[in-house]
């Protein structure tokens, strides 16, 4: 057998040294073909992880109902309250509005209202700015924290020994610097049957 060569000459190959050039070229085509598969299925995941919605904020607020738009806008004046918190129902605004979407969205995971037993000493708790965050937690029933555990969604995601890192770091930031305003929101929004009403309603 022979091959052109650049000149227009031809030289003549040994059919052995032919039968390697074949293998290794179909060896190339191979890995090659292999490659492009696998950029395409790298590629396909990463398309579909952003395809993926993001379900700690349950349907979002944008899709709640207005009446339910306006109990949060309510309880966000009602309960922030404290002189160094009063601002903070805007500064953490999505986050607030992620964890009520979800409540609602859930439903506050079938828990039942608790404001025949509790709705004045919590208005009254959460409205008492000399009041901490712990009063409010001491409200909550053994199933209210345990929901509560579970679905507030700032979860750890480090290792151990490396330095504590949330899956969701404003939503954890949220929560340490306004604990009690979201705390009372957490039991407002149960109470009031999450939520029937348009607007918090206050013992």
């Amino acid at each position: 057998p022979s091959s052109s060569t650049p000149s227009g000459g031809t030289v003549r190959v040994p059919l052995g040294s032919l039968d390697a050039m074949q293998r290794t070229g179909f060896v190339a085509l191979a890995a090659v073909a292999s490659l492009v598969v696998s950029a395409d299925a790298v590629g396909l995941l990463r398309s579909r992880s952003r395809q993926e919605p993001d379900t700690a904020c349950g349907k979002g607020f944008d899709s709640l109902v207005k009446g339910s738009q306006d109990y949060y806008r309510t309880a966000a004046v009602e309960l922030w309250t404290h002189p160094s918190h009063v601002s903070d129902n805007a500064t953490f605004e999505a986050e607030f509005e992620c964890w009520f979407a979800s409540m609602c969205t859930t439903k506050c995971g079938g828990l039942p209202s608790q404001a025949d037993s509790r709705k004045k000493e919590l208005t009254d708790t959460c409205r008492n700015v000399q009041i901490d965050w712990l009063k409010v937690w001491n409200m909550f029933s053994q199933e209210e924290i345990k929901w509560f555990k579970k679905n507030y969604p700032s979860n750890e995601v480090q290792d151990e020994g490396e330095d504590t890192v949330h899956y969701k770091q404003a939503m954890e930031t949220a929560k340490e610097v306004n604990k009690k305003e979201l705390l009372c929101l957490t039991l407002f929004t149960i109470d009031d049957e999450c939520v029937k009403w348009p607007h918090i309603r206050m013992g």
